[in-house]
């Protein structure tokens, strides 16, 4: 089983990396969820993503007090709505723009009713 914890790892990993250059991927949970499947199968690239500068403390925030920091909660809240303004100004059928606001809004309760780090 350990095997497939590593490859979910690094497969999580692999598209958090893709999260930090496209905008409808999400990066921290997804780096997130790579530290809960490393802690499973590689101590030591679980250490390495608590030590990095970028995702560690994110990780350590949730994973001890299943926090967001106030910076992370503005940060998804305004690309949540960029997002959909963006769908807006590019003509997309209502029917599309009414689904992916029920999913943000959906997203942005969840996010804006976590601990702030």
């Amino acid at each position: 089983m350990r095997i497939v914890w590593l490859i979910l790892g690094f497969t999580s990993l692999a598209l958090g990396a893709l999260g930090i250059v496209l905008p409808l991927l999400p990066a921290t949970p997804l780096i997130i969820l790579a530290a809960f499947f490393f802690a499973k199968s590689s101590p030591a690239m679980h250490d390495w993503l608590l030590k990095n500068r970028t995702f560690g403390k994110a990780i350590r925030d949730w994973r001890d007090r299943r926090a967001i920091s106030r910076k992370g909660k503005i940060a998804a809240i305004v690309a949540m709505a960029l997002t959909l303004v963006l769908s807006i100004a590019l003509d997309t059928d209502l029917k599309i723009v009414a689904i992916q606001a029920l999913a943000l809004c959906g997203a942005a309760t969840f996010i804006l009713t976590r601990n702030t780090a």
